[in-house]
């Protein structure tokens, strides 16, 4: 009877062997998909850190741009800067000064 035994499967551990393949399948399926979407989301994660880098070189390009402006403002309140940008730029002069000609 010994030697029956062990050749003939029972039915309840077939069926049992069965159970096991299909959560092994579901498993599997479950890791895959698991694994997939770790690695998607991974490349998303990078992609919008490269976006942040430029969003914020672009932000900084900007204020720097901003600071200059507020300042170039600051000056134009000056009578003084305007009057210099007035005989650089125009060729203006104040009332009874002769404008120094240099030949090239």
């Amino acid at each position: 009877m010994a030697s029956g035994s062990s050749t003939a499967s029972t039915p309840a551990s077939v069926g049992m062997r069965r159970r096991l393949k299909l959560l092994l399948i579901v498993v599997i399926l479950f890791m895959s998909w698991a694994a997939y979407t770790l690695l998607s989301q991974f490349n998303q994660s990078s992609h919008r850190s490269e976006q942040l880098r430029e969003v914020k070189a672009k932000l900084t390009d900007i204020q720097m741009k901003n600071s200059a402006l507020k300042q170039e403002i600051e000056r134009l309140n000056d009578d003084e800067y305007i009057g210099q940008i007035a005989r650089k730029e125009q060729g203006m002069g104040l009332p009874g000064e002769k404008p120094i000609e240099v030949d090239k």
